[in-house]
C-alpha cells in the first residue's frame, strides 16, 4: 500500500491531478448546501482545498501556480466572450448612469479597505485579500497575487484573509439588497407594474394604418429616409386583405395595414409617421393569406460571419424580409448595416418555398454549432496574456501597473467578441461550451488557491484573523447601501435594476441568483450584464494599485 501513500503525499505530476480533482469534486459535492436561498457555490472548491492542505494533502508549488493561473485565465476570457458583443452599447445612454454607479461601488470599497489599514495598521496587501473576499472577486485576487509574486512580495495571508471574508460577503450582498427594499418600503407588486423595459432598448411589433397623407404614395424607402431611424417593414395588408412582402420600392396606399418591426424608443416616431395603431392578431395575419410564413433560421456559415444584412441582398433575390435578428437571447432591429454573426437566429417572413431557399443559404445547420471552434479560443488567450504583460506607467505610482493574466484575457475576449465578426473570425460557443470553459477555469483556479492556502489558515484566523471578518462585513454592506440609496432616492430607479446593479457591482452570481427569484422580468439580469465587465475590470485594476502602495510603503 506503500504506492497509494506515495500518491498522494508524493510531488508528482499525478499527485498533483489527483489532489485537484479530489478537492473540486468535494467542492462541488458540497455545493448543494444551502442557508435558506443562498449558496456558496463554488466557492466551496476553496474552502475544501483549504481543509485538504491543512491536513497534508498539498502539490508542487510550480504546478499549483500553472492550475492557478490558467483557470483563472480561462474564467476570464469566458466571461469576456460572452459579454462582449453587448459591452459598448452598454456604456450608452442607462447603461453609462447604471455604469458610474458601479465605479462608485468599487470607489468606495478601495477607499474603506485603505481606511481600515491607516486606522488599525493592518497590512495593505492582507486588507487586499480582505477586500477581494468581502466583494466576492476572485479574479481581483487572482492579479493581485501575480502582482506581488512578480515584484517579489508576500502574499501568504491574501488568499486565507479572501477565504475568511467571502462566505459574509455573499451573505452580506444579499441583507443589504433587503435592508434597501425595506428602508424604502418597496413592495413587488409596485415594482412589477412599472415600465419593465425601462432599462434597456428591446424590439417591439406593432402594426400601424397608413393614414398621414405625407406619406402615402411614398415608397417604404422613402419611409426609412425620412424618419431617419431604423425599422423594417415586414409586410403589407392592402385592400381585400391581400398581403405582400415589403421590399423597398414597394409604395404605400391609404389604409395599407403595416407590420413593422422597431427599437421601442422608436416605436412613437414610427407612428406618428405612419398612422394610428391597429390591433391585429397573429392568426388574421395568417389566414389573410396563405402563402406567407414566418421562420426563425440560424446562421452557421462561418463565410457569413461578419457580413452586412444589406450586402446579402436577401430580400431582392428571395422575396423575403428579415425582420429581427436574435444574438444571445437579445432581439436587434435587422436593419441593412446589422453584422451578422455565427449563432445568429434570424426572423424570417416570406413564402415556404423562398424560405427553403433563404435556410439553406444561411446554413441553419444547429449541429455545426454544437462543434467548438478553438482557434480564436487561443489565439485570443495568446494575445490576452501579451497584452496582461504590458508594463503601464502612472504619475505617481512606483512600480509600473499590468493588465495581468486576467485583465488581458478578459479586454481580448470582449474585444475579439464585438470586432472579430468583422474580419471574418468566428468568436461563437455555445451557452453551454462558454459556461463549461467558466465552470472549469474557476474551479481550478478556487482548488489551486485553497491548496496553497490551507497550510497557515487556521493560525492566521487564531492570531488575529477574525478582525477580518468584521473588516469584510463593513467593506460589503457600506458601499451597497450608499449606492443603493443614492439609486433609490435620488435617481429614482426601479428596485429590480438596483438588484441587478449591486449583485454586478459586486460581480457575485449567488446575489444574482437571489434577485431572479424576487424579480418578476428580466430587469435584474440586464443590470447585472450592463455592469458586469467594467466592474470586473476596475476591480482586478484596483487590487493591483493597492498591492503597488503597499509595497511601496514597505
Amino acid at each position: 500500500m506503500q504506492w497509494l501513500v506515495d500518491l498522494f503525499f508524493s510531488s508528482s505530476i499525478a499527485n498533483s491531478v489527483l489532489i485537484t480533482a479530489l478537492t473540486i469534486a468535494l467542492g462541488l459535492l458540497l455545493n448543494r448546501i444551502k442557508f435558506g436561498s443562498v449558496s456558496l457555490g463554488v466557492t466551496w472548491v476553496l474552502f475544501v482545498g483549504i481543509l485538504l492542505s491543512h491536513f497534508g494533502l498539498v502539490i508542487d508549488e510550480r504546478i499549483c501556480t500553472f492550475i492557478k493561473e490558467f483557470g483563472l485565465i480561462l474564467f476570464v476570457y469566458s466571461i469576456g466572450l460572452q459579454v462582449g458583443p453587448g459591452f459598448f452599447a452598454s456604456l450608452k445612454e442607462e447603461g453609462l448612469r447604471l455604469n458610474m454607479l458601479a465605479a462608485l461601488l468599487v470607489l468606495l470599497g478601495c477607499t474603506i479597505c485603505y481606511g481600515i489599514h491607516v486606522l488599525t495598521g493592518e497590512r495593505l496587501t492582507t486588507m487586499v485579500g480582505v477586500l477581494s473576499g468581502a466583494v466576492t472577486n476572485t479574479p481581483g485576487l487572482g492579479a493581485a497575487q501575480q502582482t506581488i509574486h512578480d515584484l517579489g512580495g508576500n502574499s501568504d495571508l491574501l488568499a486565507s484573509a479572501y477565504a475568511v471574508a467571502y462566505p459574509l460577503g455573499v451573505v452580506g450582498i444579499i441583507v443589504s439588497i433587503l435592508l434597501i427594499r425595506v428602508a424604502f418600503r418597496i413592495k413587488i407588486k409596485d415594482e412589477a407594474a412599472t415600465d419593465e423595459k425601462a432599462n434597456a432598448a428591446h424590439t417591439v411589433r406593432i402594426d400601424l394604418r397608413v393614414t398621414n397623407r405625407a406619406v402615402v404614395g411614398k415608397s417604404v424607402a422613402d419611409l426609412l429616409r425620412i424618419a431617419r431611424t431604423k425599422f423594417v417593414v415586414a409586410r403589407i395588408m392592402g385592400k381585400d386583405n391581400n398581403q405582400k412582402i415589403a421590399s423597398e420600392n414597394t409604395v404605400l396606399h391609404e389604409n395599407d395595414i403595416l407590420r413593422v418591426v422597431a427599437s421601442s424608443c422608436d416605436e412613437e416616431l414610427v407612428q406618428s409617421l405612419v398612422g394610428e395603431k391597429v390591433q391585429l392578431a397573429d392568426e388574421e395575419w395568417h389566414s389573410a393569406t396563405s402563402n406567407l410564413e414566418k421562420r426563425r433560421i440560424v446562421v452557421t456559415k462561418s463565410q457569413l460571419n461578419g457580413r452586412r444584412i444589406g450586402d446579402l441582398h436577401i430580400r431582392e433575390n428571395y422575396n423575403v424580409t428579415i425582420t429581427r435578428v436574435v444574438r444571445a437571447g437579445i432581439e436587434l432591429v435587422a436593419s441593412h448595416e446589422l453584422r451578422l454573426q455565427m449563432g445568429d437566429v434570424v426572423v424570417i417572413v416570406g413564402c415556404k418555398s423562398d424560405l427553403d431557399q433563404v435556410a439553406a443559404m444561411l446554413g441553419n445547420s444547429v449541429k455545426r454549432l454544437d462543434h467548438p471552434n478553438l482557434l480564436p479560443i487561443f489565439v485570443g488567450i495568446f494575445l490576452g496574456v501579451l497584452l496582461g504583460s504590458i508594463p503601464i506607467m502612472f504619475p505617481g505610482v512606483p512600480q509600473p501597473v499590468k493588465l495581468g493574466l486576467a485583465g488581458g484575457p478578459l479586454i481580448v475576449a470582449i474585444l475579439m467578441a464585438r470586432y472579430g465578426p468583422r474580419y471574418k473570425l468566428v468568436t461563437f460557443t455555445t451557452n453551454s461550451a462558454n459556461m463549461m470553459i467558466r465552470e472549469i477555469g474557476i474551479s481550478l483556479f478556487l482548488a489551486a488557491v485553497g491548496l496553497s492556502a490551507g497550510e497557515g489558515f487556521i493560525d492566521a484566523v487564531a492570531c488575529g484573523g477574525y478582525w477580518w471578518i468584521l473588516y469584510g462585513v463593513v467593506i460589503t454592506v457600506v458601499p451597497l447601501l450608499i449606492v443603493g440609496f443614492i439609486a433609490r432616492k435620488m435617481l429614482h430607479m426601479d428596485y429590480f435594476s438596483i438588484m441587478g446593479l449591486l449583485s454586478g457591482g459586486m460581480t457575485d452570481p449567488p446575489a444574482l441568483a437571489y434577485a431572479n427569484t424576487v424579480a418578476t422580468d428580466d430587469r435584474a439580469s440586464v443590470s447585472y450584464a450592463t455592469v458586469y465587465p467594467l466592474t470586473m475590470f476596475l476591480r482586478i485594476f484596483s487590487a493591483q494599485i493597492l498591492v503597488l502602495i503597499a509595497l511601496s510603503q514597505q
